[in-house]
């Protein structure tokens, strides 16, 4: 089979983030509920900003409003945890940036999987957020042995979906027919089951224990817990999901809102109670919600550690309380912490706190004379020849990921002490993760040099 024969990986996780759309929106009626909501403040900012829509339009993101950025889902084992590895490699996602959420009191660590290339990227956003449990962190021996026992005996891909996942890695691609069987057969790892493996007696020791806990060891696979839908205007739909009673959390998570948005902001529906069969007994357990995104530009390493800076000292100042009462509080103590963040680009720029992109602006010899090297980079930027672009942050917040799954996991639970262990993690994945700030800084690299070689074509041509 050629490779012209095979369907894209661009194309297969566009059918993939599709068919696990509408399998949420059916299994979750809330969450069509908040993709109403979303829908309706899109349409408003946009009546009121007639630039906003063209700068969507010139980035590639216009098209995308609307549609999920990602999921997310837990896992149990290294087994679990490096077949989906190989699962989604179908759908051109690499694994990319470690979270040790143990940090936050979630015995879990993370990685992303996503597209890397600025084209996939545009054609197709999705991504999952992947955690494993960590069973070395469940301080009940008992319990941590009879976790290992219920996970060693579940199967969470079906038999077909391993076939084509072995396809796809034997011949280098899967067939048009094959791809859709594949999304058909994929969807099914995450769907939700109403029926535990466990009685109840067993799911509430492993829910005393931990809540993430009882999540993943009490149920036949890793069910999607979240969709999360990009908004225009996340404090609008903050706003409008608690006027509508669909119980928000009590803040936005991440920076506050600015001019210049940087890295990721982030909200959440809290999850809904749903019915639950325990060996025969029902019960409920909570597990789903919805989340919202708004993204801004990506941070250098710099950038990061100011910006880690400014949220431990709104957290040590003003530490949210479990039952959100001093939101206000919160809010307006990350308002006078992140005054010391610079709010625009050029400073940011200026001060090695973000990434950008560089283009040569077309057509700007009529207007601005012929571009000339020797005028320098920064020359030819102040002169117009060159149009900066912030690279748009791609990955998650430690912090506000461990806020939202504590959030919506309910209370209770023993405490869990940090423990990174990347290492540990990179061997049940079967591979390393991918440096989310080498990604960025690669972008900006080759688009300064891509930007210089075209100017100096352009020079040449003109005499310069």
């Amino acid at each position: 089979m050629t490779h012209a024969s095979f369907a894209s990986t661009d194309t297969i996780r566009a059918m993939f983030s599709v068919a696990m759309s509408r399998m949420y929106r059916s299994e979750v009626p809330r969450y069509r509920d908040m993709a109403q909501i979303v829908a309706e403040i899109d349409a408003k900012t946009l009546a009121g900003d007639f630039a906003l829509e063209e700068r969507l339009k010139r980035d590639g993101r216009f098209d995308l409003l609307g549609i999920e950025r990602h999921g997310a889902i837990r896992v149990g084992t290294p087994e679990e945890l490096s077949g989906v590895r190989r699962l989604f490699a179908v759908m051109g996602m690499s694994p990319v940036g470690y979270y040790d959420l143990s940090a936050a009191g979630v015995p879990v660590h993370s990685t992303a999987f996503r597209p890397v290339t600025d084209e996939a990227l545009r054609r197709n956003p999705f991504r999952i957020f992947t955690s494993l449990l960590r069973l070395e962190l469940i301080a009940d021996a008992d319990l941590r042995r009879e976790a290992a026992t219920i996970l060693a005996r579940r199967r969470i891909f079906t038999p077909r979906c391993l076939q084509l996942i072995e396809t796809r890695e034997r011949n280098g691609g899967l067939d048009e027919k094959e791809a859709h069987e594949f999304v058909a057969q994929a969807l099914e790892t995450f769907r939700w089951h109403g029926e535990a493996t466990v009685s109840a007696m067993v799911y509430d020791a492993f829910r005393k224990t931990h809540p993430l806990i009882a999540d993943v060891v009490c149920f036949k696979g890793p069910h999607i817990n979240h969709l999360t839908l990009p908004s225009l205007d996340i404090d609008a739909v903050q706003r409008s999901m608690a006027a509508q009673g669909l119980n928000p959390k009590a803040i936005v998570e991440g920076p506050p809102a600015r001019a210049h948005p940087i890295l990721l902001r982030q909200t959440s529906f809290r999850a809904i109670e749903e019915p639950i069969v325990f060996a025969g007994e029902r019960g409920a357990h909570a597990a789903r919600f919805g989340e919202i995104e708004q993204r801004g530009v990506a941070l250098t390493a710099k950038g990061r550690a100011l910006y880690d800076r400014l949220l431990a000292a709104t957290n040590a100042a003003a530490p949210v309380a479990s039952d959100g009462s001093n939101a206000d509080r919160y809010m307006a103590e990350l308002g006078r912490q992140f005054i010391a963040f610079p709010d625009d680009d050029a400073t940011l720029r200026a001060q090695g706190l973000a990434f950008f992109r560089y283009l040569p602006v077309a057509e700007s010899s009529s207007r601005r004379g012929a571009p000339s090297l020797a005028d320098g980079f920064e020359g030819l930027a102040r002169t117009g020849h060159i149009r900066i672009e912030p690279i748009l942050y791609e990955d998650f917040l430690p912090v506000s990921a461990a806020g939202i799954f504590q959030s919506n996991l309910g209370e209770g639970g023993q405490s869990i002490a940090a423990n990174a262990n990347r290492a540990a993690f990179e061997e049940a994945l079967g591979a390393r993760v991918v440096d989310e700030l080498a990604l960025y800084a690669e972008a900006e690299a080759s688009s300064r040099a891509a930007t210089l070689e075209a100017l100096g074509s352009k020079g040449a041509d003109s005499g310069a």
